[in-house]
């Protein structure tokens, strides 16, 4: 078992538990190790019909870890690429991977965890769940491509709300929208996920691939210009004076001082 991953076969389909609930779920290099994995797995095995991505103890992914984020601004600009680079390939995996990828989201899905749950296939809900893009509310840039994501998926405007503002947006609202498709009870996402899963069990895998390679496709060219051009902002702005700032005050539980580095 990868570090804070667990992966539960259930016979029709994986199941991929993000489990480092002390940090909300955030990112390691242990989850990203494990949901490659799983990813690998299931295109080997036609059994497997879909791998399903859920967080520990009721919250889906808080992103970055900023406690981890923090080192960014001891690293080499080459050293923050490469660290950025490293989620951008597991996107790229979770849309590569033949098999559909489904995320069942409790709590939330926060910077990173959002882009995570939009990059899969279909996504499930609980009522209660909120989105937050909230990169900029540590002076930094969203990755995984999530500009994509959002892009293809919402309004401009309301796009525009969400990275600019960093506000979270209710499950309901982007459910109105067809960003994501359904919506659980509270504590029901997983179940309704995997009963999806076990639907496209009865299905016919090598049409489900096929169906899922052109999907893929008509989505590539955004979604590759995005991934690739989230690399270098944001591995400026992990450097930057706003993102220490940024960073160091989600930790120090107090508002940033953004305004004061304006001020110069």
């Amino acid at each position: 078992m990868q570090q804070n991953c667990r992966i539960e076969d259930r016979g029709t389909h994986l199941v991929v538990v993000n489990d480092n609930p002390q940090r909300r779920n955030a990112l390691t290099p242990g989850f990203y190790e494990g949901l490659r994995a799983a990813l690998a797995q299931a295109a080997a095995e036609p059994r497997i019909a879909a791998v399903v991505l859920t967080g520990a103890e009721g919250f889906f992914c808080a992103g970055g870890d900023l406690t981890m984020l923090m080192t960014a601004q001891e690293m080499t600009h080459s050293q923050r690429r490469a660290a950025i680079e490293d989620l951008q390939f597991l996107i790229r995996a979770i849309m590569d991977c033949p098999r559909p990828v489904i995320a069942a989201v409790e709590g939330g899905a926060a910077g990173a965890g959002f882009s995570l749950a939009l990059a899969c296939d279909l996504v499930v809900a609980a009522q209660d769940a909120r989105f937050t893009a909230s990169y900029v509310n540590a002076g930094l840039i969203p990755d995984g491509g999530l500009t994509g994501s959002l892009t293809a998926a919402m309004p401009p405007a309301l796009v525009a709300e969400i990275c600019l503002l960093g506000r979270p947006v209710e499950a309901q609202r982007l459910f109105d929208l067809g960003a994501i498709n359904a919506l659980a009870e509270p504590g029901g996402a997983l179940a309704a996920a995997e009963a999806l899963a076990q639907r496209l069990a009865q299905g016919p895998a090598e049409a489900q691939a096929g169906i899922k390679a052109l999907l893929t496709g008509a989505r590539a060219a955004l979604m590759e210009a995005q991934l690739d051009a989230e690399v270098e902002p944001m591995a400026v702005a992990l450097g930057s004076a706003e993102a220490g700032e940024g960073i160091a005050a989600f930790l120090g539980k107090r508002p940033p001082d953004f305004a004061a580095l304006r001020r110069g």
